[in-house]
């Protein structure tokens, strides 16, 4: 027992010897050495906002203990600069390069601007080179020092991330063909023009990641990319590139990315060509000109979990083959031409699916029984085809579906589809205009539900009835879409209690009674800046802006309360000046009367006001001067009066803006004011005035009238 005892006692001595023994070796040899710290602070110095640095980087101590500074425990050299995200501003000083050891550096998400050092982009020892999200904006060198100050042998860099800069210029062979060892460059979201770097693929044979997207290159994708023989990830989109994908780029069987949308690239995807990509992932060529069909081989891309194809020139009958690309979760063909139906595909197949974006095409028939078995979909855009029936009730099953797009359709039944969508607890966005034509819109006692809802369009589809009152449960609406229908009866006071509705479209129905005094307490309205949880880069949704809707992507949606073109009477309600974020509000086209509120002028940042084809009297009042966004106006054909107010905006609005008013008058007009202004509260003088002056005058002829008589009669 005491054996026992004794190694039991023993083990954690010699463990605390042995910490004992690293940490002093760790303490002599972790000690910076006084070159690099001076370094250091001249890279500090050279900073303009240190971000708080310059409390831990003092001189008189161990810069191995600094922030952000990783030293060698081998032999106390600095191998790591890690400074991202730490609101520095100021040049980066060259100082950097002096350090010997220096493998990673990250400067990334500050402020510095200029340019990056020689010394750094030469670097003999850095690894990894990290300056992304910055203000760099002077070129890269496009020579780099002769031979005898630069040997590339040695050249270490593996890892070059400069994406998110303004940098210029073209990446040149003479300083990128010399990075023989690198393996991931991204110098995307910059200003770089030229030809794809191509000869990178020749230079560095490691290369495994290429991103360039969001520049400027131009010129063909080139066959030279087919030498890339290990890149994983070739990303180029939203550049000026043109023609047709050389037939080398898919002899590399590595790639697991190809992303090359935004460009003018065109042709065809070859069926032959593009199953030799066995290892694609990420399949994205949208926003080109690719044309013809779908190939049936890219079924056998078992991997492919995204393709996105939209906006193109496409078209045919989807193929079947669709089906067995089982790992796809984001499929995006929107806006081609193709047609058919699209039951050939087995959804059932594809259970991964999260999104399926098939939208402005011409697609037929009935939405295959097999779409509601991809329980994972979150997104289902099938807008703007020709699709027909009703919604079946296995949609219901979707129990993750978060926006539901069926516009611009031939389906029917909407109190069906109502009442099965109201469960869908997850939904926010619903589209379902321009289908359900002439039916009409379900009452209270039918609907209810929606309770995550924030965008519900209903537009375009003739419906009558009155608004319902269910609507006005939806707690979390923010967006509500109702024009071009024929609803009658009054606005419900209850929208007005919508915490987050910032845009209401009413327009072009056959609304009546007055503006309820209550939609003017709109809480989002009211406040000073409008704050959305919607995605931006969400569905397209519906505007009026003429015979048929314009659809348009969220970011293009302002503060809106549209009321035009119904039968709504009484006056407008001096309280609207209190939805100050208000960017346009229409309420021409109604039998409104009374004057324009002058509380009107306090929605600063309105852009478009119609109060057109109404009975408003009146003058114009002049605060509206003070709306010094406003660049759409329109009053015409109203009973208003005066002249219309000088200098600002309304300099710069058309005659056409005030058409209709006889009793208004401008230099623009037919109707010019040449009378004198009279200061207010003089009215009276000025009329005695005139008087003694007209007396005067007649008074004078007639004494010079006298005298010539008497000049006759005694001459």
């Amino acid at each position: 027992s005491n054996s026992m005892s004794s190694n039991k006692f023993s083990t954690p001595i010699h463990g605390l010897a042995l910490v004992l023994l690293i940490t002093s070796l760790a303490s002599t040899t972790s000690s910076c050495r006084e070159q690099e710290k001076t370094s250091l602070l001249r890279f500090l110095a050279g900073l303009t906002q240190d971000g708080g640095l310059a409390a831990s980087w003092r001189n008189g101590t161990d810069c191995c203990t600094w922030e952000g500074i990783t030293c060698s425990t081998v032999d106390g050299m600095i191998e790591e600069v890690s400074l991202a995200d730490r609101r520095l501003e100021g040049r980066i000083s060259p100082s950097l390069g002096s350090l010997a050891s220096l493998s990673r550096l990250n400067l990334s998400h500050n402020s510095l601007s200029g340019a990056v050092p020689p010394a750094l982009s030469s670097s003999h020892s850095i690894a990894v080179l990290d300056v992304s999200f910055n203000r760099l904006s002077w070129n890269l060198p496009q020579e780099q020092p002769s031979s005898s100050a630069l040997d590339r042998r040695h050249m270490q860099m593996q890892v070059i991330n400069i994406s998110s800069n303004s940098f210029t210029g073209q990446l040149s062979p003479a300083t990128w063909g010399m990075m023989e060892n690198l393996v991931v460059l991204n110098a995307s979201n910059n200003s770089f023009t030229g030809s794809i770097p191509s000869f990178l693929c020749q230079s560095a044979p490691f290369l495994t990641v290429l991103d360039i997207s969001y520049n400027k290159f131009s010129g063909s994708v080139r066959p030279e990319l087919g030498k890339c023989s290990m890149l994983r990830s070739l990303k180029a989109g939203r550049n000026n590139l043109t023609g047709t994908l050389p037939d080398e780029l898919f002899n590399v069987t590595s790639l697991r990315h190809l992303c090359l949308p935004n460009n003018g690239l065109h042709g065809a995807l070859d069926p032959a060509l593009i199953i030799k990509l066995i290892n694609l992932v990420v399949l994205d060529l949208g926003w080109n000109m690719i044309s013809g069909n779908i190939p049936d081989s890219i079924g056998q891309l078992k991997g492919l979990k995204e393709l996105r194809l939209d906006h193109n020139s496409m078209s045919g009958e989807l193929p079947s083959a669709l089906g067995d690309c089982r790992s796809l979760v984001t499929m995006n063909l929107n806006n081609n031409d193709f047609s058919g139906e699209l039951g050939k595909i087995n959804f059932s197949t594809l259970s991964n699916l999260k999104t399926l974006n098939v939208g402005w095409n011409n697609f037929t028939g009935i939405i295959p029984e097999s779409v509601y078995l991809c329980s994972k979909l979150t997104v289902l855009q099938l807008s703007f085809n020709k699709l027909r029936g009703q919604l079946s009730p296995r949609a219901r099953h979707l129990k993750s579906l978060t926006v539901l797009s069926l516009a611009g359709n031939n389906f029917t039944n909407i109190k069906s589809a109502l009442q099965i969508l109201k469960s869908s607890s997850d939904l926010t966005t619903l589209l379902i205009g321009s289908n359900f034509r002439n039916e009409e819109i379900p009452g209270d006692e039918t609907i209810d539900g929606f309770e995550n809802i924030k965008v519900l369009a209903m537009e375009d589809c003739q419906l009558f009835g009155k608004i319902p009152l269910w609507i006005t449960h939806i707690r979390d609406l923010e967006m509500l879409f109702l024009f071009n229908n024929e609803l009658t009866g009054s606005i419900p006071v209850g929208i007005g209690t919508l915490n987050f509705l910032f845009y209401i479209d009413l327009s072009n129905n056959g609304l009546t009674g007055e503006i309820p005094a209550g939609l003017m307490e709109m809480p989002m309205l009211r406040s000073d800046t409008i704050t959305t949880s919607l995605d931006p880069k969400g569905s397209e949704l519906p505007t009026y802006s003429g015979p048929s809707p314009q659809y348009y992507t969220l970011g293009a949606f302002p503060a809106l309360m549209n009321l035009g073109n119904n039968n709504l009477t009484g006056v407008i309600p001096p309280e609207i000046g209190q939805l100050k974020a208000l960017v346009s509000l229409i309420l021409g086209f109604n039998r409104l009367s009374g004057e324009i509120p002058r509380a009107i002028s306090n929605l600063t940042n309105l852009e478009a006001l119609d109060l057109s084809n109404n009975h408003l009297t009146g003058t114009i009042p002049g605060a509206l001067n003070n709306l010094h966004f406003l660049s759409r106006f329109n009053i015409s054909n109203n009973d208003l009066e005066g002249s219309v107010p000088h200098g600002g905006q309304f300099d710069t609005f058309p005659s056409t803006s005030f058409d209709g008013n006889s009793k208004v008058c401008a230099s623009m007009l037919v109707h010019n004011c040449h009378s004198v202004e009279v200061p207010k509260g003089s009215t009276e003088q000025g009329y005695k005035v005139m008087f003694a002056i007209a007396f005067g005058v007649f008074f004078g002829l007639g004494v010079l009238l006298d005298q010539l008589c008497l000049s006759r009669l005694f001459g």
